[in-house]
């Protein structure tokens, strides 16, 4: 909390600036309130008018500089009047001749009316935008003199005086507007450039008298070349600019009194935001002593520390476990997220946001919220796994297990389509496990080829009668239906139930390793991890096969501290009066295995994750099916929160913990369906900044922090895990950060799919696969490809519509570009799946557990004189 509330003062300190003293000469005025717009011929009423010169009076301002003398600004001058303000009246002139004389009628009216009118500026900027010829604007001047008998001018920046010297002849002084931001001049450089072209231009025209029509700095703009603007930088220029104007006995007007947001339109933020008084008509700093740049910095800090305050209070109370520098690590963590989430909430209250801004605000937040406990969940697994300092909850694989403690176990392999020799390679290994009493039931469900089952089953005849072969020519429930029927043509001796996929090649000691842990009545599940085989010297594979590992190396482990694996239908073991109990494996999902063991945790059961590798799978072949089969965990992941949304939120056996890692555990792929979504929102407003700037502004940076600090997690997190956990090395890390960032548009696909369509997902099938390599890549990652062309599409435009020394713009384009990461991950792991193998398969090494610390007793070994105190450690953590 402390360092909190340091780094917020830190970033908020006060800055030093000259003070000013005395009393302003003069500033432009326009008195538009929030929501008025000329434009929109919404205009202020003469009462806000006056309210407003009253409030520039109290501030010691002598004199106001009026633009229009129609739609109401004609009240000015008598209204100022009764203030005591001096008045230099302008008329807006332009292409609209009509409008033009209109303006004028009234400027002449006016100043021969108000004694306290003492010069009158006609035009402004007339020339810079092109709307009038100098002799055109010489017509006005000279009819405006010799109808008032007043000094005149006409005021345009400082080098279109330079420009056209015969408008120097028709005026009785020169008003120069120095606007040294839009010059793309630095702050600390701005005063001293401004004087230096108002002494230009007095020098170019010593017998006139010259002065500052226009001179500031505003306090919210996009970056100009080197100008960049702040509340901070705004006091600078201003009191700098007072105290050497007063010194030199210089007239001028600042630019301006009230900011105003109409201007934006035309002008951009800076428009906006010129005024030394906010739209509110609040004053943006004191004209003496420090000016800090955000007035409510203690108020966000205060609410920062609070918001923190009690998930610290849980974490360090719950957390005993981490090591001292995990621990802060992690409560630093959250006090950033909370910081952030406070910077995000005052945001209304902080920045001059337009209707659409706040719009936006309001629309985003949610979001942010969402991908700021991406960030915590990230953060926890990070902290857990780099600096727990001893599991609670670690299985070893059990060594010399009591008979008693071998059940006799039923293994299911459902089938369909699979190649035979596949199939049998999984068959001879199940043969040749070193386990006392088991049977193998072989379910091919509805595959219609006889040349592909028929080979199965004779196999399975000559392996002997523990193999039993079925056929069922057609069977609702997909791979569950075809479990179901397993489970009705299990031997009624079974005590277990065992599960592993067609590919699956196990070691001998798989089931005598695990299935003593079923001597406790409360366990339900023994898990162990998959692993892979034939994927050395294929680039693909080797990258999705360090992925996977990732899971089963980290998330796994992590979630079994708290009871709470994933069940994975294969190396599975359950209890079988259990399956019973719970009517099966459900067929309304198609991640039947992960909603049963979320099923068997509601009954109040407990899992056991072995983390040793007893089998080897295959990986998939193409990106296209590595796509599928994670499209397919994603919609089940979302049909299982569906369909168990009560229990996880409401009245169950869920313990804390496992409600956590089942919402949590998923919550990751909900933060890639928002990804897509920012994707397909930036677009779009790229497409309004292109078109459109006028009514469309840069996202407010805030808004872009959490999208960027999940990308980085989502870079930084493998890299640095997968090295101290999975034991591979740097360019395998990179390679798994790259493959599992190239599936976040088929994550999202799938979770909105899941939410919004019931039944199988659609996966479209990639064509071109008898294409050359490069053309099979790009048909794999077709949709990301298209959106990764559209992302950097966005960022051409906006850099050709704003230049490259525009810093919303290049902010907004390196959001695009990081953005648009994950569809050229998928485009690129997409053409490297094409790629021919370097080398053939090596055989694979089986891998030990992972402890990440040393458990209380070093073996699982079961015998009669120790089995009891081996279970009892089982209970730990508990």
């Amino acid at each position: 909390m402390l360092g909190n509330s340091i780094l917020w003062a830190l970033f908020n300190r006060p800055q030093s600036a000259p003070d000013w003293t005395g009393n302003i000469k003069g500033v432009s005025f326009s008195p538009y309130q929030k929501g008025q717009d000329p434009h929109a011929k919404k205009y202020p009423t003469p009462q806000e008018i006056d309210s407003d010169l009253r409030l520039l009076r109290e501030q010691g301002v002598g004199s106001v500089r009026t633009y229009s003398s129609i739609d109401g600004m004609e009240t000015i001058p008598e209204l100022a009047r009764d203030h005591g303000l001096r008045v230099t009246a302008g008329a807006w002139l332009d292409g609209r001749i009509e409008r033009n004389e209109a303006e004028i009628k009234n400027l002449i009216r006016n100043a021969r009316r108000h004694g306290n009118i003492d010069r009158l500026m006609v035009g402004n900027e007339v020339l810079l935008r092109g709307d009038l010829t100098p002799a055109q604007l010489a017509q006005y001047l000279r009819r405006v003199r010799y109808a008032t008998g007043l000094p005149v001018s006409a005021a345009e920046p400082w080098h279109i005086w330079l420009k056209h010297p015969q408008l120097a002849r028709e005026v009785d002084f020169i008003a120069v507007h120095v606007l040294p931001y839009w010059e793309k001049i630095p702050a600390d450089q701005a005063v001293a450039w401004a004087f230096e072209q108002y002494d230009r231009v007095r020098q170019a025209f010593p017998d006139k008298k010259v002065m500052f029509g226009e001179v500031g700095w505003p306090s919210v703009a996009d970056r100009q070349g080197e100008s960049t603007a702040s509340r901070v930088e705004q006091a600078r220029f201003v009191r700098a600019f007072l105290n050497i104007a007063a010194e030199r006995g210089i007239d001028y007007f600042i630019m301006e009194a009230f900011d105003q947001p109409w201007k934006q339109r035309d002008e951009g933020l800076a428009g906006a935001h010129w005024g030394l008084f906010d739209v509110e008509r609040n004053p943006k700093f004191a004209m003496q002593g420090p000016v800090v740049e955000n007035p409510l910095w203690s108020w966000e800090a205060g609410l920062a520390a609070l918001l923190a305050l009690a998930p610290i209070a849980l974490f360090l109370l719950n957390w005993q476990n981490l090591r001292l520098r995990g621990q802060l690590f992690f409560a630093a963590l959250l006090q950033a997220v909370m910081s952030i989430l406070a910077w995000n909430l005052f945001l209304p209250a902080t920045v001059d946001l337009t209707p659409i801004a706040t719009f936006v605000w309001g629309l985003l937040l949610p979001a942010q919220i969402a991908l700021l406990l991406v960030l915590l969940i990230n953060g926890l697994e990070f902290s857990e796994m780099l600096w727990t300092r001893q599991w609670r909850r670690y299985f070893p694989p059990v060594r010399d297990a009591a008979p008693e403690h071998l059940p006799k176990v039923s293994i299911h392999l459902a089938i369909h389509n699979e190649p035979p020799e596949m199939v049998k390679q999984t068959l001879n290994a199940l043969a040749a496990l070193d386990y006392p009493d088991y049977e193998v039931l072989v379910i091919d469900n509805n595959t219609k080829d006889d040349q592909v089952w028929l080979p199965v089953k004779a196999h399975c005849e000559t392996l002997g009668p523990r193999f039993r072969f079925y056929h069922l020519p057609s069977w609702p429930g997909y791979k569950a239906g075809a479990l179901n029927f397993a489970l009705v043509e299990t031997a009624p001796d079974a005590r277990v139930i065992g599960v592993i996929d067609s590919d699956y090649v196990v070691r001998p000691d798989w089931l005598r390793a695990t299935v003593p842990y079923f001597v406790r009545d409360k366990v339900a599940v023994v898990q162990a991890p998959q692993d892979n085989r034939e994927w050395q010297g294929d680039l693909f594979k080797t990258m999705i096969n360090w992925e996977y590992n990732g899971f089963f190396q980290l998330g796994m482990v992590q979630r079994n501290e708290r009871n709470a694996i994933i069940q994975h239908g294969t190396m599975t073991l359950v209890r079988r009066d259990l399956m019973d109990r719970v009517n099966g494996w459900s067929t309304w999902t198609i991640c039947e295995d992960a909603e049963l063991g979320l099923r068997l945790f509601e009954q109040g059961y407990e899992a056991v994750y072995v983390n040793e590798d007893f089998g080897h799978g295959l990986v998939p072949e193409t990106f296209a099916g590595y796509k599928i089969q994670r499209l397919r965990w994603a919609y089940g992941a979302v049909q299982i929160l569906k369909g168990h949304w009560r229990q996880l939120w409401g009245d169950s056996g869920l313990t804390l913990g496992q409600r956590f890692h089942f919402l949590s555990g998923w919550f990751p792929w909900f933060a890639d369906a928002v990804h897509m979504l920012f994707s397909i929102a930036g677009l779009f407003w790229s497409l309004g900044l292109i078109l459109a700037p006028a009514h469309f502004d840069f996202p407010l940076t805030a808004f872009l922090i959490p999208t960027l600090g999940v990308f980085l997690f989502k870079v930084v997190q493998p890299l640095v895990l997968y090295r101290a956990k999975v034991k591979c090395g740097f360019l395998e890390s990179l390679g798994a950060a790259l493959a599992g960032m190239s599936l976040t548009h088929t994550i999202a696909r799938a979770i909105y799919q899941g939410l919004f369509i019931k039944g199988k997902p659609f996966m479209r099938t990639p064509k071109g696969e008898n294409k050359a390599a490069f053309t099979r890549g790009l048909y794999q990652a077709w949709e990301e490809s298209q959106m990764l062309l559209l992302l950097w599409a966005a960022i051409i435009g906006v850099g050709y519509r704003f230049g490259l020394d525009h810093q919303e713009a290049l902010v907004w384009m390196a959001m695009l570009g990081i953005q648009s990461i994950p569809y050229l991950a998928a485009l690129l792991v997409s053409l490297i799946s094409t790629l021919p193998p370097k080398s053939a398969p090596v055989p694979v090494q089986p891998r030990a557990a992972l402890r990440g610390g040393e458990p209380a007793m070093g073996v699982g070994k079961l015998d009669g004189e120790t089995g009891a105190l081996g279970m009892a450690r089982l209970d730990m953590g508990h």
